[in-house]
């Protein structure tokens, strides 16, 4: 069993940065695959990012060279660094944790509750 706690969200502009976390409790943190997704208004929940517990990475294509995602082993916490945000970028987040390193958010056995972002033009 793990428990996220996502934190970090805001209320920001076009073109700003922010930086989500989310921390992690119960069974060991370094061994699952953390996740970030989101979900707009009106739309399907979508994958944003992962990592691995090697710590490769991988990422959505609109979200490449802009979204980095990270892990800290002894913190028990993952991080999205959000650059160059967008209006699109704008979504619940939410930070998921697993067996598989991959885009499927069924693929995800643990979830927070997520953390609002909101990027205005």
């Amino acid at each position: 069993q793990v428990q996220l706690v996502e934190s970090g969200g805001g209320l920001v502009q076009a073109g700003d940065s922010l930086r989500l976390s989310c921390a992690a409790s119960g069974r060991t943190f370094s061994s699952y695959v953390m996740g970030w997704f989101r979900q707009a208004p009106g739309k399907e929940r979508e994958f944003v990012a992962a990592i691995s517990w090697s710590d490769s990475t991988t990422y959505k294509d609109s979200v490449k060279g802009r979204f980095t995602i990270s892990r800290d082993n002894g913190k028990n916490t993952v991080y999205l660094q959000m650059n160059s945000l967008k209006p699109e970028d704008t979504a619940v987040y939410y930070c998921a944790a697993g067996p598989y390193f991959g885009p499927q958010a069924n693929g995800y056995d643990y979830w927070g509750q997520g953390t609002q972002v909101s990027v205005s033009s």
